[in-house]
Order: structure tokens, then C-alpha cells, then sequence
């Protein structure tokens, strides 16, 4: 049997569309890991969902113990490892391949796999102001690029940066983001480490840094292409296997693309293969 879990409080709540012939179940409040116990070996799961869904999933569940076949139909918003393992929107991907190795990041106490990156910067305060959009307003479409462009004229503040890669640490005044990329994609679709492989055995965290607010907003749009990297006056990229970053004051961050409010620092941690 194949079964096809849904947030019924998401997508104002339309059922998807699916054949009438599978299990359609509403996963809010559902223990998966209780649920995929439950599961005869040859049956199949369909997550429906982006980003989010599958960072829930993941936390959910010890993806080593996982016996069924799992797989992703994306819907929503955010996509960025549909687009990352280059499938297109709609399709079902078999993901168990991809569980295999998850970095942890640890935060304010917590301790959290993800699937995308752990930002750190304007990304972490675009996904705290859209928070506070979505509780006003919660049917408007939230406009990520306006919300980066006026954070960088006005209100986000960059920061003095210790980066820690593999034990060898950097520092960098003026920091506008540094992500730790375990995919090439985070943001709805923008390229921030065009080399990062996630099947390697290594993460990487890119540095944008700049004095000037009109020179980081001139360069921002650049990162939709993965250009920006050819900037190396303002942006520098490390690879490692364990990633520390550490803000002169504390900034709302974001786990693939869940908002962590006042984190001054976090550590990322992708186990050797």
C-alpha cells in the first residue's frame, strides 16, 4: 500500500489531489515514527510537502531506522532540495538515499538535523519578519526579496564574525550572512554555494561581508546565479566538516527555513562518511 501523508492546516486546507486508489492520511499531530513502525515492510510513504516538511520529518524519525520506502511530492513554497537534486515541482522523489548522512546542527540548546542549511544573518531576520507577516496577515504572499532589500538599506545590522571550520578560526567584520550549506540552495531558489555537493562528506559555509550597505545590496542579487562567490573582496567560502559560527550580538537564525529567535552562535556538525 502506498500512503500519502498531508498538513491539513496547510494550503488552506484543500486536500491534494492524489488516485483514488491510495491511503490519504493527515499527518498534523501524527507520531511518525509510531506510524512508520506500523507499516508492513513493502509499504510506501509519499510526504507532501517542501523544505519544511521534510525538516519535520527528519527531526521526526532516526532516518538509520527507517525500513519503508519513503518518498517527497513537493508542494508549497519552498523547494530548494527539489532543486538542488534538479527534479521539478510535483514529482515524487524516493528520498531514503538522502537520509544517509545529516549534518546536526546545535542551537540555544537544541539539537536539530536538516536537510538544506542552517543560516545566520538577513536570511535568519527575513524568516523572522515574515513570521510576523504571516501572523497579521496570514493569507498574504510574503515577498522574501523586498524583505532582504530593506534589511539591508535599514534595519539589519551587520556583525563581527569568529568562523571556526575544522578547528582553524576566521574572523570578518561587517557580516550580512553566513550560512552553513549542506545543498547548494536555500531561499526559494538562490545559489549560495554553487560547489556544494550534498552527497560529499562536507559542508560548506559561506561569509558575505561588506562595509558598504549600497555595495552588499548591488552584489546581493548575484547569489540567485551563484555568482557572488567571484566576489572575494566580499565573499569568502570554506568547506569542513565541523562549521562554528559565533556574532557579536545575537540575530534571529533559521534551520531550513524555521526561525530561531537570538542565536549568537551555532555549531554544524556532518559525521565522516
Amino acid at each position: 500500500m502506498k500512503y500519502y501523508l498531508y498538513n491539513s492546516l496547510a494550503n488552506n486546507g484543500i486536500r491534494p489531489d492524489i488516485a483514488p486508489e491510495t491511503e490519504l492520511v493527515d499527518a498534523v499531530g501524527l507520531d511518525y515514527s509510531e506510524y512508520l513502525n506500523g507499516l508492513a515492510p513493502e509499504d510506501e510513504v509519499v510526504l507532501i510537502g517542501g523544505d519544511g516538511t521534510l525538516n519535520y520529518f527528519i527531526n521526526a524519525v532516526d532516518p538509520k531506522e527507517i525500513k519503508n520506502k519513503i518518498y517527497l511530492k513537493s508542494s508549497g513554497t519552498g523547494n530548494d532540495f527539489f532543486k538542488d537534486i534538479e527534479k521539478q515541482p510535483g514529482e515524487e522523489v524516493l528520498i531514503n538515499p538522502y537520509l544517509s548522512n545529516l549534518p546536526t546542527v546545535y542551537v540555544k540548546g537544541m539539537e536539530k538535523r536538516f536537510i538544506n542549511n542552517m543560516g545566520f544573518g538577513i536570511d535568519g531576520y527575513c524568516c523572522e519578519v515574515a513570521d510576523q507577516i504571516k501572523e497579521k496577515e496570514p493569507q498574504k504572499k510574503i515577498d522574501y526579496t523586498g524583505i532582504a532589500i530593506k534589511g539591508l538599506l535599514f534595519h539589519f545590522k551587520p556583525c563581527h564574525a569568529e568562523i571556526t571550520v575544522d578547528g582553524v578560526k576566521h574572523e570578518f567584520d561587517n557580516v550580512w550572512i553566513a550560512p552553513t550549506m549542506k545543498g547548494r540552495y536555500y531561499g526559494g531558489g538562490m545559489e549560495m554555494a554553487p560547489s556544494q555537493d550534498r552527497s560529499s562528506d562536507m559542508l560548506t559555509v559561506v561569509v558575505y561581508h561588506c562595509r558598504s550597505k549600497l555595495k552588499a545590496l548591488i552584489s546581493f542579487p548575484s547569489i540567485f546565479k551563484g555568482e557572488h562567490v567571484k566576489k572575494t573582496d566580499i565573499v569568502q567560502v570554506f568547506t569542513g566538516n565541523e562549521i562554528e559560527v559565533r556574532f557579536s550580538r545575537p540575530c534571529a537564525a533559521q534551520i531550513d527555513g524555521e526561525t530561531v529567535l537570538d542565536v549568537s552562535e551555532y555549531k554544524a556538525v556532518l559525521p565522516k562518511a
